[in-house]
């Protein structure tokens, strides 16, 4: 296993969403500040991750606050907004994409962004999603290959002092000026959502944080982790400049008992959905989504029925949102943790799920997110 987690700091970040109302993301940057966490990442989506047909009170106590998760802030305001009460705690989206978003105006939005924060901004990117871009007529071919070309060009961006050039099949730039600079100690960096071996490739020789979603095990997370760094080495790149980082979707309570209730509440049984009909299988059931289903990579929730979430719901077998959640006491999610840090992870981004379920466990779960953080800056007792 990789001793990383003795040599480097070991860095912590949650999510702020982009819905109304506006102070909710405040609060979480203030929380994260009261609480020394390093980081603050939005998502960037046009459409929810939950189905509108299903959004009330009895599903989540969040349809109290929020009419419908399909409203969804443009992240990019959000986080200039954001930056002027954040200090050092590092803002980022996770994750954009360059079908809606051209690599030229994503570098300049962060660019711009890095003259509002103290810390570099993260640009995280990755290949796309349906939700975000079938219903809005965006083009979605061959997305890898867009990706691939768009690190290019936002890298020039980045980095060029002369007009740029870049001739490829998705884009093309003539002899184009982008003269905004921003100090060395700000520059954005650029942090991939890769799973695939492909896009683990691009992230060793464009990226400088890895950002994987998808839950996995230590040893799995050890063996992407190497694949992007033998990619860097492969690229003259160095491969431990690369922040490892991990979505960390955590379902926590005190007691077992605690656990099981939360198991039981629709908003978290949904989550099972997001997995994909790999993961399905590999515990023995077949996603009601079909057998083809990628996970939220394909999801469509705005075009569900109330009674297709509530028949899916249904099937979601508990060892599903095992595989798919770290689920837990809180010293049984900090042990899990720090298996994957073992494995090189050194920025995790704990998103608490308990969350979704009522008041109360949001407020013991965010408590959690900051213990954790407490927890993992130094060695295990």
């Amino acid at each position: 296993m990789s001793d990383s987690r003795d040599q480097r700091s070991f860095s912590v970040g949650t999510l702020a969403g982009v819905n109304p109302p506006l102070g909710a993301a405040r609060f979480a940057v203030r929380m994260a500040r009261l609480g020394r966490l390093d980081s603050i990442l939005t998502p960037d989506h046009l459409i929810g991750v939950f189905p509108r047909s299903v959004w009330d009170s009895d599903f989540t106590p969040q349809a109290k606050t929020l009419r419908s998760p399909d409203e969804q802030f443009d992240y990019a305001p959000v986080l200039a907004h954001l930056a002027a009460g954040a200090g050092r705690v590092q803002l980022g989206v996770g994750v954009t994409d360059p079908h809606r978003r051209h690599p030229v105006l994503l570098a300049q939005t962060f660019l711009t962004l890095a003259h509002m924060t103290k810390v570099p901004p993260i640009l995280g990117i990755g290949s796309g999603e349906r939700e975000n871009l079938d219903p809005y007529g965006f083009t979605w071919n061959r997305p890898v290959d867009r990706l691939e070309e768009a690190l290019q060009v936002i890298r020039a961006c980045l980095t060029s002092t002369e007009p740029i050039e870049f001739t490829g099949r998705y884009y093309q730039i003539d002899r184009a000026p982008l003269d905004l600079t921003v100090p060395a100690d700000r520059m954005p960096q650029i942090w991939i959502g890769a799973h695939g071996p492909r896009m683990l490739e691009l992230t060793g020789r464009y990226a400088d944080g890895w950002y994987p979603w998808e839950p996995v095990t230590p040893g799995e997370y050890e063996r992407r982790l190497d694949l992007v760094r033998k990619s860097a080495l492969a690229a003259g790149r160095d491969p431990e400049a690369i922040v490892p980082a991990q979505m960390v979707q955590i379902l926590t309570a005190r007691t077992q008992s605690g656990i099981r209730r939360l198991l039981r509440a629709p908003a978290v049984r949904y989550l099972g959905l997001f997995a994909s009909a790999e993961v399905w299988a590999r515990n023995g059931a077949k996603h009601p989504l079909g057998e083809n289903f990628r996970g939220l990579i394909d999801l469509m929730p705005h075009q569900l029925s109330a009674a297709e979430v509530r028949e899916a719901i249904a099937e979601v077998p508990d060892e599903v949102l095992h595989d798919w959640l770290i689920i837990g006491t809180p010293t049984e999610i900090l042990a899990r943790v720090r298996a994957l840090a073992d494995a090189g992870l050194r920025h995790a981004i704990i998103f608490p799920s308990s969350a979704l379920v009522s008041n109360a466990d949001a407020a013991f779960s965010y408590g959690v997110v900051l213990w954790l953080a407490a927890k993992l800056r130094r060695s295990p007792e």
